[in-house]
């Protein structure tokens, strides 16, 4: 469980610092940035798949739209709602929002404890101080929660395909394939303008989006979502607005208004409380879900070397 917990609070302070990276690499054709991101983090799953012995899993054609969902929405979409997202508003607002996801990841889970939607509830008011108070335009909060949707799908479409590939490769196989997504994607909207040679600064930026937020990020993520559950593991994007805000500050790319840290503020307070849902006896599932996911279907198809 502690592991677990690192983990996921890992993950998501990673997730949090990309909204304030991608101004670096914000001038840079969108699709083929992302394109080649995920070709290098893919590349390098791939090699440690390859290193561990992990072998090709062939999936059902119900787990393969679970795969195209995740990827499609998780990452691509995701991705692209980030960047747009800074572009408009600054890190700030994108981040904040993406601190709602313990609210929806609790209740796509189950029926939330009475603690989790408290705490739920203030992570919301925490992320609404923040779009009407501080940084944020309409442009901004539109592709914020386009965000927002590609972060519960990141999981949500997750959580039924890591029993059978777990970890390293359900994210070796979603980075491979959102490579062709995001080339045929740009072709269409910036033709062969989708690539040039990147700066010193965007070749920087890009080499941490690919092995910082996508390599380690998604391992850590993706191994701590069936020790936790989703309802207990998505408490800990509440750090997503931390990460936003600190990456944003140290960069010296945005700084956060008095609304903006208020706003994220409230939405730890949030997460502090939620973590108390626990001690509700009522509920089975102490983050607002049924239960983590079957300790035999980790023995049966992952294999140890997934499972730090």
């Amino acid at each position: 469980m502690r592991n677990g917990i690192l983990g996921a609070a890992s993950a998501m302070f990673l997730v949090g610092t990309l909204a304030g990276v991608s101004g670096l690499v914000g001038a840079y054709p969108l699709y083929g940035g992302q394109a080649v991101r995920y070709l290098v983090a893919a590349v390098i799953l791939l090699l440690i798949t390859g290193a561990l012995g992990l072998r090709f899993v062939r999936l059902t054609l119900r787990e393969s739209l679970y795969l195209g969902g995740l990827t499609l929405l998780g990452l691509v979409f995701f991705n692209v709602c980030v960047i747009e997202s800074t572009r408009s508003s600054g890190p700030a607002l994108v981040g904040t929002i993406l601190g709602t996801v313990p609210l929806w990841l609790a209740l796509a889970g189950g029926r939330p404890a009475p603690r989790l939607l408290i705490g739920a509830s203030v992570v919301v008011a925490g992320a609404t101080l923040a779009t009407g108070l501080g940084t944020g335009n309409l442009p901004g909060l539109l592709w914020a929660l386009g965000a927002l949707v590609g972060e519960v799908s990141f999981s949500v479409f997750a959580i039924p395909l890591l029993p059978k590939l777990g970890a390293i490769r359900l994210s070796a196989y979603s980075t491979a394939l959102s490579v062709p997504m995001l080339v045929a994607v740009g072709l269409l909207a910036e033709g062969a303008a989708m690539f040039r040679t990147p700066t010193v600064a965007e070749a920087l930026g890009f080499a941490y989006l690919a092995v910082v937020i996508t390599v380690l990020a998604f391992f850590l993520w993706y191994t701590a979502l069936p020790k936790l559950g989703p309802g207990l593991a998505g408490l800990f994007a509440g750090l997503i607005p931390v990460g936003a805000i600190s990456t944003g500050v140290v960069l010296g790319i945005a700084t956060p208004s008095a609304y903006d840290l208020l706003g994220a503020g409230l939405v730890i307070a949030g997460i502090i409380v939620g973590l108390t849902a626990g001690r509700d006896r009522g509920d089975t599932g102490a983050a607002g879900t049924d239960t983590a996911m079957p300790a035999e279907s980790h023995r049966d198809h992952a294999p140890a070397a997934d499972v730090p």
